[in-house]
């Protein structure tokens, strides 16, 4: 199995390989790999020497590798979701294991042969490791897993973007600039160029750009409300929420978030109470590892109890709201007055 780094090290010397499989929870990345391959590969032209498969024509695939690309040196196939090396569950669906194992022996015995006339990419979010025809693949090809990217990773891609337009940030700032706008590529890279382009070649991005222009996700605004609870800010608490309100932020979404994240504040303070790995409770992804300590800072504003009764008053609430007791946003400011 390869890094995500090493396989864009081959595709930027232009190096090809004939079978892929790539896979992942980070899917802007896997495609960004993807759009790469078919850049390289050069011109496509669908039905010809382009050929896209998913899983309404999964079956057509050996056939489809064998016709040759008339007019042309090879055919790149992309066989997108398709299922066939996807995580199987309890019930298996027959047909798609019959397709496994023809495709799994068609590879081994052929792949000389599509060595030279095709270039396959698989690609599914999920996968079972463990069946016949990824291990076939990861040994006559290229295998390679895309996980959400840590805050070091998301970091340095950022800082790369930066530098290729002539526009500093420092190391504080990128993470800072990460802890409000979240962890999907995607739309970090849109907001990191709003950014380039409002500071322009020469430019350096600082804090108060980023609070400026770059829109904060709910869960980063949840954290900036949480503070200000935590340091009897009642005012601010307040300003914050109806900000989000004024944004079209639904009521029943912020209670959610809100819920969830005092639910996390409890169990980190219960994980240093009792010794456990705070990380591990958490369930947090790759991405998530930099919250580990905002969390720990925030759990330091409440005691047990009032953590306890934090999720008691949002679960009441809910239930309130739900049954027509209380307005929502009366009552998510009644909690925030409260504990403030």
């Amino acid at each position: 199995m390869k890094k995500i780094e090493e396989l864009e090290k081959d595709l930027n010397n232009e190096k090809l390989e004939s079978v892929y499989f790539l896979y992942g929870e980070e899917q802007y990345l896997l495609e960004t790999i993807v759009n790469k391959i078919k850049k390289i590969f050069g011109e496509c032209i669908k039905g010809i020497n382009y050929i896209l498969i998913d899983d309404t024509n999964i079956n057509n695939i050996i056939s489809d590798i064998e016709t040759p690309a008339f007019g042309y040196e090879k055919k790149l196939i992309i066989v997108k979701n398709s299922g066939i090396l996807k995580k199987e569950g309890k019930r298996k669906n027959a047909e798609l294991s019959k397709i496994k194992e023809r495709l799994n022996s068609y590879l081994k015995e052929n792949i000389e042969i599509i060595k030279q006339s095709a270039i396959i990419v698989f690609t599914e979010e999920e996968t079972g490791a463990k069946q016949e025809l990824y291990k076939t693949i990861d040994k006559l090809g290229i295998v390679c897993k895309f996980d959400f990217q840590n805050m070091l990773q998301l970091q340095k891609r950022l800082k790369i973007i930066c530098n290729a337009y002539g526009v500093k940030i420092s190391d504080n700032n990128l993470k800072y600039f990460v802890e409000c706008a979240g962890t999907n590529m995607q739309n970090l890279i849109n907001e990191i160029r709003k950014l380039i382009e409002y500071k322009g070649n020469g430019g350096e991005i600082v804090k108060e750009d980023i609070d400026k222009l770059t829109i904060k996700q709910l869960e980063s605004v949840i954290f900036d409300l949480t503070d200000n609870l935590g340091k009897k800010e009642t005012t601010k608490a307040l300003e914050v929420l109806k900000n989000l309100i004024s944004q079209k932020e639904p009521l029943q979404k912020i209670l959610i978030t809100l819920y969830n994240h005092f639910k996390k504040i409890y169990i980190t303070k219960l994980s240093e109470k009792y010794g456990k790995e705070i990380t591990t409770s958490l369930q947090l992804k790759p991405n998530q590892i930099f919250l580990v300590n905002k969390y720990k800072m925030q759990s330091k504003y409440f005691k047990e109890k009032d953590l306890k009764n934090i999720l008691q008053d949002l679960r009441d609430l809910d239930y309130n709201y739900k049954n027509g007791i209380i307005d929502l946003q009366i009552g998510l400011e009644s909690i925030l007055c409260r504990y403030c």
